[in-house]
């Protein structure tokens, strides 16, 4: 299994923090955000290949903190308003790297209070691609989500980005599993109107074509959205 991690973004909110250092690569409590996701990862030993997308701007930061196990991809582009978009930048990892294999795709900005372990092992029994869910209360986040209406055996009957009316409280955070099967229908899915920018555009567009499980999350994650978010998540990883 690849693992496609999307770090393309510019986290503008953060400034003046990532004004010109990458996100992912933010310290919590001793350690980057993106290492922690990383030795989860890896200690589960699913993954054969971490692959990171990320822009002109910061490859060269990403590859200097990069191991011999991780390959760094620059997509060319060097500001928000140039951005690929999440979708375009799976499609470039699978075309740079030829791609032929399942494929674990996440956001590198994003931290959990539980592994990743349980939810790749609900992946491989599923044999199909899967998602993850969460219940979220608030109303103002669903308009800021990609939202989920969950069936029988966890199978997604519906998603959307951002919707103006929200069909469920089940949020998707950007954590997916795809199938090999899946995993090719990228470029099909872009030329049949899927929206490139959002991450959870991909896994809405393939909910509709096949098979997609959404698995309920076991603890909170952790978005690192604004300085005050990222304040608060070191303490909360300091205890």
């Amino acid at each position: 299994m690849k693992c496609i991690i999307l770090a393309a973004g510019y986290a503008t909110r953060l400034y003046p923090l990532t004004e010109n250092f990458p996100k992912p690569l933010l310290e919590v409590a001793g350690r980057s955000i993106l290492d922690r996701l990383l030795d989860d990862l890896s200690a589960t030993g699913l993954i054969d290949e971490y692959i990171v997308v990320t822009n002109h701007k910061f490859a060269g930061i990403f590859r200097q903190w990069a191991s011999a196990r991780i390959t760094i991809l620059d997509d060319g582009t060097s500001s928000n308003d140039s951005r690929l978009g999440a979708v375009r930048d799976i499609l470039f990892a699978i075309q740079e790297r030829g791609i032929d294999d399942d494929a674990f795709v996440m956001a590198g900005d994003n931290l959990l209070s539980f592994s990743l372990k349980g939810f790749l092992e609900y992946c491989r029994e599923k044999g199909a691609s899967c998602i993850m869910r969460y219940a979220e209360p608030d109303e103002r986040r669903l308009h800021k989500s990609g939202i989920v209406e969950v069936g029988e055996d966890d199978r997604v009957l519906s998603m959307e980005e951002k919707p103006a009316e929200p069909k469920s409280h089940w949020c998707c955070p950007p954590f997916y599993f795809y199938t090999r099967e899946d995993l090719a229908r990228v470029e099909e899915a872009i030329a049949d109107g899927c929206g490139t920018d959002a991450p959870g555009s991909l896994a809405a567009w393939l909910s509709a074509h096949s098979a997609v499980y959404a698995w309920p999350m076991p603890g909170p994650r952790y978005d690192i959205g604004t300085l005050e978010n990222y304040e608060e998540v070191k303490k909360i990883f300091q205890l």
